[in-house]
């Protein structure tokens, strides 16, 4: 009997993380190092007038306090005239925006990027008042980080 359970909870511990792998983010595979990722991320969002509000290293930060971290790094931006109507809809929404990309290096040297898909945003905060919103931010989105990560 004993070893019946302990086999379940094992069984549920390699089994669990699988229902949550639709965790609402879109994450995309880079040929770039995080950093220059980032850079060229940067840049795209400045050339369209989207505001950058700060940029996050936490290999960085990792690094102050004697840790270790693989390159990764966390872009803030937003763009009012998007971020705007859907706190109209929901101001809750706010706690997710402005929005956020991460890019990392995993120890094989990939460089991945990742970021809150906006219709999982909408669905989480029940914005159900806003398609066209939501469907210029993940087109923005979708075009500006594919940017990013090619060649």
């Amino acid at each position: 009997m004993r070893k019946l359970v302990i086999t379940g909870i094992m069984a549920l511990a390699v089994f669990v993380p699988l229902a949550y792998a639709d965790d609402g983010l879109i994450v995309k595979k880079c040929s770039h190092s995080a950093a220059e990722t980032l850079d060229r991320l940067e840049a795209a969002l400045k050339k369209k007038g989207i505001t950058v509000a700060t940029r996050w290293n936490h290999a960085a930060a990792a690094k102050k306090h004697g840790l270790f971290l693989h390159p990764t790094e966390l872009l803030i931006f937003g763009n009012p005239k998007l971020g705007t109507p859907l706190m109209q809809s929901n101001r809750k929404v706010g706690i997710d925006l402005p929005m956020k990309v991460l890019a990392w290096e995993d120890a094989k040297g990939q460089t991945w990027l990742a970021y809150t898909n906006p219709q999982s945003l909408a669905n989480k905060h029940d914005v159900r008042d806003r398609d066209e919103v939501i469907k210029k931010m993940t087109g923005a989105l979708a075009g500006l980080t594919a940017k990013a990560c090619r060649p």
